[in-house]
């Protein structure tokens, strides 16, 4: 579990598509340099999110490269991220995984990135940044995210807790404002027009879309937030209907 307060940036120091070593799994790993703050307590086995993924250490040095860390990045992963677009040199956002005993400034993150946007527009506002998304058309794989989008509701961009600050459901976008610190901390702000961002919505809303759905009696993997579930209120309206008529013969 994480809060979305980016703790530090750090550096890819390497990408290997078929890791063979022992830390490599035989699988996609990435290694991350200048990342000693994140590492003063660090084991193998722990958790870190990158980027807003929640990735598992391999192997690690406190001191070496300015500190770095190996991860396994899974097929799922590379599916639902940008990380397989990242190259050598990128700078990537860290977080630890929430300790119990530290004050909660963020909201509820598990680090499992749904799916990406696309960075539409860019907008200075004083000294803040406004940027605006573009989310992806709906499939059977990756089911749409605006059920989960309200204003002033949370969003995690790239691992960083935001809040929204628009969604137009109709041109399938939804917008954020980074204050300068913010912008300092992270790298969203430096990203260009068109490159994808790694998104998870709030899990929250998640649970409670399924648990209406089941209460409605419909099917529980029917999460579109469309015509599923409208098709499942009227058939309970219908239902209700029906059955006072019948008390009423």
């Amino acid at each position: 579990m994480f809060t979305g307060l980016v703790e530090h940036q750090g550096r890819i120091q390497s990408i290997s598509p078929l890791d063979t070593t022992e830390s490599g799994g035989g699988g996609w790993s990435i290694v991350i340099a200048d990342s000693a703050p994140v590492l003063e307590d660090c084991n193998i086995g722990d958790s870190i999110s990158v980027n807003g993924a929640c990735l598992t250490v391999t192997e690690f040095n406190k001191t070496d490269q300015g500190g770095f860390f190996k991860v396994g990045v899974a097929p799922e992963t590379l599916d639902r991220t940008d990380l397989g677009e990242r190259k050598v040199g990128d700078l990537v956002n860290l977080e630890r995984a929430m300790a119990a005993h530290v004050r909660f400034g963020g909201h509820f993150v598990q680090g499992h990135v749904d799916d990406t946007v696309t960075i539409l527009s860019k907008a200075i506002d004083g000294n803040s940044l406004r940027l605006l998304f573009q989310v992806p058309t709906p499939t059977a794989n990756h089911p749409s995210l605006l059920p989960y989008l309200i204003p002033k509701g949370y969003v995690t961009l790239d691992g960083a807790s935001l809040t929204i600050t628009s969604v137009d459901d109709a041109q399938r976008t939804f917008g954020v404002m980074l204050i300068a610190h913010t912008q300092s901390k992270i790298g969203l702000g430096l990203k260009d027009i068109g490159r994808k961002v790694n998104v998870e919505v709030d899990m929250v809303g998640k649970y409670v879309q399924k648990a209406v759905i089941g209460a409605l009696g419909g099917d529980a993997d029917d999460l579109d937030g469309g015509g599923g579930l409208k098709a499942m209120i009227e058939k309970t309206v219908e239902q209700v209907v029906n059955k006072k008529l019948a008390e009423m013969k």
